[in-house]
């Protein structure tokens, strides 16, 4: 009787270490998900950060460019009028 006690209580320990190594992987593959998750959103943000990095820097490259090309347009139309003689009218 006492070999068929030990024998039950062998059992039952063997059983309950089963059942918290199962619990133990089912935690640990929660925890690898929810690792995956927070990787792939830190990839998504960092992605994002990229692109409006990229977009704002064109949007300043087109604004120089415009503010640019408005300079020269208006040192253009300068330079035509101080190529031109001036005439002197007479007042009335």
């Amino acid at each position: 009787m006492q070999i068929a006690v030990k024998s039950r209580a062998e059992e039952q320990f063997t059983a309950t270490q089963k059942k918290a190594k199962q619990a133990l992987t089912e935690s640990e593959i929660a925890r690898q998900e929810r690792l995956d998750q927070i990787a792939k959103l830190k990839a998504l943000r960092l992605a994002k950060e990229a692109a409006d990095k990229q977009a704002a820097e064109k949007a300043d490259a087109e604004k120089a460019a415009a503010k640019k090309a408005v300079a020269k347009k208006a040192a253009a139309k300068k330079k035509k009028s101080s190529a031109l003689p001036q005439v002197h009218r007479p007042q009335s």
